[in-house]
């Protein structure tokens, strides 16, 4: 089967591939070749792709994932290869993200802050597992 990962700006993959490990708003599921068709949308998280050359891990920011006729395209606002992740970065982003929420300040937006640890969490799980 066939799998697209595209963001508004580039596309990140683009290869065959035997199993697709997704995170969905209602869970995480897995696809496998000739799969019914599906679609659903994702939250933030991290995107594991199962080759014959080994695994490889994606963050997805969200977005669609559909599944038809062996062809799998994931449409998300942002994302990247867990190869290209700078962990540095994504602990600093963790980091500021954590100090937000401690602070219990009214005037903290939470969601943004909850958001952004989100996203950093997903990159580094990605960036680990490469």
């Amino acid at each position: 089967m066939h799998l697209k990962i595209i963001t508004h700006e580039k596309n990140i993959f683009d290869e065959d591939v035997n199993e697709i490990y997704l995170q969905g708003t209602a869970g995480e599921f897995g696809i496998l070749k000739n799969h019914e068709p599906i679609m659903a949308s994702l939250k933030i998280g991290v995107t594991k792709v199962i080759q014959d050359s080994g695994e490889k891990y994606f963050t997805t920011m969200g977005g669609i994932f559909q599944f038809k006729d062996n062809e799998a395209i994931i449409l998300t606002d942002a994302g990247e290869s867990g190869n290209d992740i700078d962990v540095a970065r994504a602990n600093e982003a963790k980091k500021r993200a954590e100090a937000r929420l401690a602070e219990h300040n009214a005037d903290i937006d939470a969601k943004r802050a909850e958001a952004a640890l989100s996203r950093a969490l997903a990159r580094l799980k990605a960036a680990t597992k490469k």
